[in-house]
């Protein structure tokens, strides 16, 4: 099958971030099983989505993973001007939800691998397909960590997130929190006897605005936009009634870091005050949602070299959205990220990538696939 075929095929399954996706990991599977390649489902604790792992070659041996997720965000937005789970063909562009991020390099991958499979390679390719990328690289950390009974150590990692083709070495981490508050409902001319909820948030939200900006003075790193790490307030939730003492108000909490510091413990001041609402009679609920350590793969890195010469083009140092790379690279493997399309068509109505992207993509991880066999 054609990437172009192939990518139809994988847009057509709705396979939005959080919902089953056995459909599309069953037709993977049958795919690759059909020429002889070898398949492994790995169902995650949620039990209604796996992730998949297969290998092209000897698995005894050293060789090279080519990552991808295959969940997507929702398509409920106005402004698509077709189906969204329906690969459309304008001119030279395919539109579809997830033609860029990132079935694009999963149709090229998938494409690629009956070529490989003839070529009998020395070092192995291996296929690692994830779930919940989109709600913080959730399905990922159970295959890594499957990691070592389905292949020797690989040399490397390639993400194919979209970045034009181009290798990038680095990118933020991230973690996300959910914080619930709940106090005691009452009329609200009696203040008195209640517990207003959203007071208490206001609180919380205070220490996490100063962080926010005690953050915008340091540590640096300039490869990044911006060149530190962040942390913002997402959503706030709570209330009923002007004339409700509120009982319940629930926040959404992010935190973006720069290498060297944990993500996680730059939102440690903003538990740290909502811990402290419990002494007033609140209770109090911290729900880690998503976290993921920051990428940093040194310029002279075997993998950056590699990668360069596949692509021809010298590797970016840095892009400040985070990927499942950062996950590879913390269980020891390295890790870089190359894909095709462009990042700024993703999440969006429209979204879209290119037939000579698709291609071009391909034959990347052909010459790849050559050096594997030499």
């Amino acid at each position: 099958m054609q990437a172009v075929e192939i990518l139809e095929k994988l847009v057509g399954f709705p396979t939005v971030v959080g919902m089953p996706n056995a459909d599309i990991v069953v037709w993977i599977r049958d795919y690759l099983q059909s020429h002889g390649i070898a398949v492994t489902l790995l169902p995650g604790p949620e039990g209604d989505r796996s992730n998949l792992f297969a290998t092209i070659g000897p698995k005894e041996v050293p060789g090279y993973i080519l990552s991808g997720h295959m969940d997507v965000v929702p398509a409920a937005e106005s402004g698509w001007t077709g189906d969204p789970f329906r690969l459309r063909q304008e001119a030279d562009r395919l539109y579809g939800r997830g033609a860029t991020d990132m079935k694009g390099f999963l149709a090229a991958a998938l494409a690629v691998a009956p070529k490989l499979a003839e070529m009998h390679l020395r070092r192995p390719l291996h296929l690692a397909f994830s779930y919940d990328e989109e709600a913080g690289c959730r399905g990922v950390p159970h295959m890594i960590a499957r990691l070592p009974e389905l292949c020797a150590t690989p040399l490397g990692a390639i993400i194919g997130e979209p970045s034009s083709l181009r290798a990038i070495r680095g990118h933020k981490g991230k973690a996300a929190a959910r914080l619930t508050v709940k106090g005691r409902s009452g009329h609200s001319s009696r203040p008195d006897q209640g517990l207003n909820a959203i007071h208490a948030m206001a609180e919380v939200l205070a220490t996490a605005i100063g962080e926010a900006d005690r953050l915008t003075r340091g540590p640096f790193e300039d490869v990044f936009e911006p060149p530190y790490s962040s942390l913002q307030i997402g959503t706030v939730q709570g209330g009923q009634a002007v004339n409700i003492i509120p009982e319940t108000c629930e926040a959404e909490f992010e935190a973006r870091a720069v290498s060297g510091v944990d993500p996680a413990n730059l939102l440690s001041p903003v538990r740290g005050t909502a811990e402290k609402l419990r002494e007033r009679g609140f209770a109090v609920e911290w729900q880690e949602l998503s976290a993921y350590p920051a990428l940093f793969l040194p310029v002279n890195a075997p993998l950056a070299t590699l990668v360069e010469e596949l692509t021809g083009r010298e590797p970016l140092p840095a892009v400040s959205y985070g990927t499942e790379a950062g996950l590879f690279q913390r269980a020891g493997i390295d890790a870089i990220i190359c894909g095709p399309g462009e990042i700024d068509r993703a999440h969006k109505p429209n979204e879209y990538i290119l037939i000579d992207e698709l291609a071009a993509c391909q034959a990347m991880i052909e010459r790849l696939g050559e050096r594997c066999h030499a």
